[in-house]
């Protein structure tokens, strides 16, 4: 049947009089004033009232299942409302009257809020145990109405964790079967027309089923996740139950969709129509996927069920791909995606042969639009359902089966801790000023809620910005993205072909030979050969600074927007050959994929911001007074030489050296020794953005003999080291030594290194935490200066967070890097690793080994090892291992972890977990580190907006990536002139 777009129009508008009608009664509006007498209508009313109140409300709501007292609860209560954004209603105010957390009035305040939280929670939780559930479902039953089953639960991280998902499924399948055996079957529910239909559903989420569930790793993901739903599938087959499948965040969806799509076309599955996933309309992309299914379906024969949702991570989608600098998947306004979601209601129904669709939303108008095609095409009932969340869109629900049609209740049921995520998103929904139900319940005119949607005008940008001034941030490789995966794959192949070759030194613009050579090998398959390096002698090292000095003049005075240009350029290039140079990244020094990537990204972004500040930077500034002129302006130092790490061989050498050059020093360039083909491809790289000859020197060589050699040169005036403290200690005492002919004190940069800690305290997002201080510790096997080598966590949450976090552990998987299931690689070589397996024994004798993971050979790994009960003074909770061993220290209180975490040598890189807002302001003010990270991960500082860097024995310098950094390879100056002659003076204004 053909029908004109125009008649739906005509006839949702009826329908959805009818259903806001229906919905505005007087006896809904009796139960809602009845409601509003209950602590959580209070509370949804005040955090509509006010966006401060809202924020720290949910804030507070989210923190109070992982509270384990009333006087803790009371005290949180109030460091949340006594921000300075919240304007509090009186009846708060009344409440939070008391000075002691463990008085009684606090009590009374805490058991209040305990009282609220939980009412809010089963708002919209239909219970914690089955039996809740059930009792919840019945009750839809009895109005009509069909459910589907969602499990709550801590993230997925562990693999243990996963198999648990699918055993609470069975369980559930198992139960909710059985009860249905004593309900009579019902027309709209289970009976339509003389189709039965499967009394049980439940919802699932695809990433449950996999801690390790990786868009990088398709094949291995997939076949993980294939394993775990054909055992969800049998189960629910034999049963007669239904299975839905959900959708997540936007990195998920493409592998979600192949994943159950492929599936689906195997022989076992390719009848079966009890089967569903789910789309989400807020994606700008969600329409051409619709159309894809539609495809599928057609070439599958056989139709599952296709539910429409508008999408619940809008704000985490937005914050992601602001702060990765990629295009949002999602549409930036709420009209937009009613627009979208009307589109795809329509496209959906006009391919009911091929889908059943199944229409979630408590926008009266988009369930009209949908019930208005249905009607319009006289769509079979079985083919098309409408659906609402527990407890958000009951009336509407009603309203809808008491036109006749199949509605479905979005059922979630679990532990209040877990289900906290789902309740917030719930709460953020239904107190958003575009909320539909919120506007419905304020009695905005029935015209403007059932009017189409539109867009607003955007406004157009405001006259004379110059958004591309601003420095941006590179943008990191999205690997959900199939091309981009498909591209790194392809260079790994190409780079893979092209090793084994030679590098040389580049002395005075020429690549000269050497007498002695080094291999750098692969640490992932030591008998792969990267390259082979020409390590230049003290007679070359010398040749080399004479010929920087020779250059230095001609660049010293080469203006500094024709130097910053040259970044600019060598930023194209790098961008321009990224998946290449993470491939070299990846096989010279065992990173994976993701975080050579990121290295790219940092030094490309360490190009484009010290262009940007050394033309700030040059233009100096003037205080003049009358009849004096005054002009503070800077000049580069003279030579710098350059020591570079192998643990961040592209970034930081990047950025070391582009920070000598464009300040206008002439730079010597030494690499490590087992990352010098990376360090020569940087050296390519700035060459073809065009430095002149002689202004960088690549300087391969032994760091005891030619580095040293270099730093005590009296030619040198800046040394730019990062590496060990060791090292770092002897560059700096050799450097303050006045050599014969030298006029001029050396500056040292000299990045040293950690021993950094992350603290979780009781408050903690155990979920946040755990994966926090996995990746912190366990990234590039823990060879970050950055690394979280300490955990010390708070004794009531210490046995939790350790479960997990071993746990966790175990669950990642180790590998060469080159392979995309791999997370954790090797170690950088045999030197590293045996004094890693060093400290593992020493760890061994000093405290309790909780786990030591197994490796496999082949190349330089080492077992990820975590030690408990670790004495604070223990050598491993001392001394820099830099590698996969992680200490957890317990903390009777927060005083203790703080002070145990600053009683180091060290102050780089540290963390705070916690959702209590005086410790959050306490670690800023007295934790002693270069780089505080909260609530968040504390590796992966990013240029400009986090500047890298430490004190204390951790270095000397400014942070890298930052503000002052460049000063460090400036000298300052000031020309003073008086410009008086004969007692008159040029006067401003005056002709």
């Amino acid at each position: 049947m053909v029908v004109q777009s125009n008649s739906y129009e005509v006839k949702t508008q009826e329908i959805a009089q009818e259903l806001i009608a229906s919905t505005r009664s007087k006896k809904n509006i009796l139960a809602r004033m009845q409601e509003q007498m209950r602590w959580d209508d209070k509370v949804l009313d005040w955090a509509m009232s006010n966006p401060g109140l809202r924020v720290q409300l949910f804030r507070l709501i989210d923190t109070i299942p992982a509270l384990q007292s009333k006087t803790e609860i009371a005290r949180h209560l109030q460091q949340y409302m006594s921000d300075e954004s919240v304007e509090l209603p009186a009846t708060l105010k009344g409440i939070l009257n008391f000075t002691e957390a463990n008085s009684f009035p606090a009590q009374t305040a805490a058991a209040t809020m305990i009282k609220a939280v939980e009412s809010l929670a089963y708002k919209y939780i239909s219970g914690e145990t089955i039996t809740e559930v059930i009792k919840a479902i019945e009750k839809a039953r009895k109005d009509g109405i069909g459910f589907t089953i969602d499990l709550l639960g801590e993230a997925v991280i562990t693999e243990q964790e996963a198999h648990s998902y699918l055993g609470k499924y069975l369980e559930l399948i198992e139960q909710l079967s059985a009860k249905a055996q004593t309900w009579k079957r019902q027309e709209g529910i289970d009976l339509v027309g003389d189709e039965t239909l499967p009394q049980v559903q439940v919802s699932v989420k695809l990433t449950a089923f996999y801690s390790q569930f990786d868009p990088l790793d398709p094949v291995g993901s997939k076949a993980k996740v294939r394993d775990r739903i054909k055992i969800l599938l049998a189960k629910a087959q034999e049963l007669g139950a239904a299975v839905h499948f959900d959708m997540e965040q936007y990195q998920y969806k493409d592998l979600t969709l192949a994943i159950l799509k492929e599936l689906l076309l195997e022989p076992e599955y390719r009848d079966r129509t009890d089967i569903g996933m789910t789309l989400q309309a807020y994606l700008q992309d969600s329409y051409r996927d619709l159309e894809q299914l539609i495809a599928w379906a057609k070439e599958r024969g056989n139709p599952i069920t296709v539910r429409l949702v508008k999408g619940a991570y809008w704000d985490s989608e937005t914050i992601k791909a602001e702060q990765n600098h990629w295009q949002k998947p999602v549409y930036s306004q709420k009209a937009a995606t009613d627009i979208n979601f009307e589109r795809m209601t329509r496209l959906l129904l006009e391919n009911h042969q091929h889908l059943y669709g199944a229409i979630g939303s408590h926008n009266t108008r988009s369930q009209a639009v949908a019930c208005a095609i249905a009607e319009s095409l006289q769509i079979p009932p079985r083919r098309f359902e409408m659906q609402v969340l527990y407890g958000m869109g009951d009336q509407l629900a009603k309203a809808l089966v008491k036109r006749g049609h199949r509605v479905r209740v979005y059922a979630p049921y679990g532990k209040l801790l877990p289900g906290m995520a789902y309740l917030i998103r719930r709460l953020l929904e239904n107190t958003a000023n575009s909320s539909f139900l919120r506007q419905n319940l304020a009695e905005k005119s029935v015209e403007d809620l059932i009017s189409p949607p539109k867009l607003p005008l955007t406004p157009s940008s405001k006259a004379g910005e110059d958004f591309h001034a601003l420095f941006q941030n590179s943008a990191d490789t999205d690997y959900a993205d199939e091309e981009l995966r498909t591209k790194s794959q392809q260079a790994l192949k190409e780079v893979s072909n092209s090793l084994g070759k030679t590098y040389l030194p580049l002395i005075n613009g020429e690549y000269v030979e050497t007498t002695e050579y080094i291999s750098s090998v692969n640490p992932s398959r030591e008998r792969e050969l990267i390259g082979k390096i020409g390590l230049i002698s003290v007679e070359q090292a010398e040749q080399a600074l004479q010929a920087a000095k020779s250059a230095f003049t001609l660049w010293k005075n080469t203006p500094a927007v024709e130097r910053a240009n040259i970044l600019q350029k060598a930023a194209d290039i790098m961008e321009s050959r990224r998946h290449e140079l993470n491939a070299w990244i990846c096989l010279e020094v065992g990173k994976i994929l993701p975080q050579a990537d990121g290295e790219v990204s940092e030094a490309i972004d360490f190009c484009r911001y010290y262009a940007a500040e050394m033309i700030r930077l040059d233009e100096g500034y003037n205080y003049d007074v009358m009849g004096e002129t005054n002009r503070y302006f800077y000049q580069p130092k003279g030579i710098a030489v350059v020591i570079s790490p192998w643990n961040f061989p592209f970034a930081i050498a990047t950025g070391m050296t582009v920070a000598a050059l464009v300040t206008g020093n002439c730079t010597l360039l030494k690499p490590a020794e087992t990352s010098s083909v990376i360090a020569a491809k940087i050296v390519e790289i700035l060459i073809a953005a065009g430095i002149p000859k002689g202004v960088l020197q690549f300087v391969p060589g032994k760091g005891s003999v030619v580095g040293a050699y270099m730093v005590k040169h009296p030619a040198t005036h800046v040394i730019a080291f990062t590496g060990s403290r060791e090292v770092g200690c002897r560059i700096y005492a050799d450097a303050a030594i006045l050599q014969p002919g030298q006029k001029h004190l050396k500056k040292v940069i000299a990045e040293m290194g950690g021993k950094n800690a992350i603290i979780i305290d009781e408050s903690a997002d155990l979920d946040q935490a755990v994966a926090g201080v996995v990746y912190s510790a366990f990234g590039y096997t823990g060879q970050k200066c950055s690394a979280c080598s300490r955990v010390i966590v708070v004794e009531t949450v210490y046995d939790a967070l350790v479960e997990r976090l071993v746990e966790a552990t175990k669950s990642l998987n180790i590998g060469e890097t080159d392979l995309p299931s791999s997370q954790i690689g090797p170690v950088i070589d045999s030197t590293a690793r045996d004094r890693i397996l060093e400290y593992i024994a020493l760890g061994e004798k000093e405290s309790n080994l909780a786990l030591s993971m197994p490796v496999p050979t082949g190349g330089y790994f080492v077992p990820l090892t975590i030690f408990t009960d670790v004495s604070p003074q223990a050598a491993i909770a001392q001394e820099e291992i830099f590698g996969p061993v992680l200490a957890v220290i317990k903390a009777s209180n927060f005083d203790q972890a703080l002070a145990i975490a600053n009683n180091t040598d060290y102050a780089l890189t540290g963390g705070l977990y916690s959702r209590t807002p005086e410790h959050i302001a306490r670690v800023g003010r007295e934790f002693e580190v270069g780089n505080l990270y909260i609530n968040r991960s504390i590796t992966g500082a990013i240029v400009a907006r986090q500047p890298f860097g430490g004190f204390k024995l951790s270095g000397v310098g400014s942070k890298a990536g930052g503000a002052d950094y460049l000063l460090q390879f400036l000298e300052p100056r000031v020309v003073t002139e008086n410009i008086q002659r004969q007692g008159f003076a040029p006067i401003e204004g005056n002709e």
